[in-house]
């Protein structure tokens, strides 16, 4: 549990992107301007969605829930709707504001707006975890097939990789 709770929840992307050492500053590659995390582990379901345990032979290994994908997706919206309005540009605010107000004040039955964060990002960097992970966020956040591509490459070349966005 050790390695995942490293991996996912301190924050191995800030450790490989930052240095204390000012005089890194000037070659450095990438430069981190916003931070978001989502804890869950607070709710049951999503504790024990991904678990360390010990089977009737005495071998230790990880059970994954089947409820993985739902807690997962739960997590990446409350990380998008936290992070939309630190790089969306106004207009796509506005946009979202807009479909959001009037639903609420007309009780319409109005489609949610979903932001185009090809607007805000240039690159997109998804967990290669298996061809669904892939493919539901290419869906949900209407990327075209060139913004995946580099996940899907290395989802075919290497497999689960388990934490390959983190070694970006």
């Amino acid at each position: 549990m050790l390695i995942s709770i490293v991996c996912f929840e301190l924050g191995v992307p800030l450790f490989c992107l930052l240095s204390n050492k000012s005089k890194d500053g000037r070659r450095a590659k990438y430069k981190l301007i916003h931070v978001v995390r989502t804890r869950r582990g607070a709710d049951d379901e999503a504790f024990r969605c991904v678990y360390q345990e010990q089977n009737d032979a005495g071998k230790t290994g990880v059970s994954l829930s089947k409820d993985l994908m739902a807690i997962a997706g739960g997590a990446l919206e409350t990380n998008i709707t936290t992070l939309g309005p630190l790089v969306l540009p106004i207009s796509e605010q506005l946009l979202f504001f807009t479909t959001l107000l009037v639903k609420k004040l007309f009780n319409a039955s109005v489609k949610p707006y979903i932001p185009d964060f090809k607007l805000a990002f240039d690159h997109f960097c998804i967990h290669a975890g298996g061809r669904a992970v892939i493919d539901e966020l290419e869906k949900n956040l209407q990327l075209l097939s060139i913004h995946v591509e580099a996940s899907r490459m290395t989802f075919h070349r290497f497999g689960n990789t388990s934490s390959s966005p983190n070694m970006v």
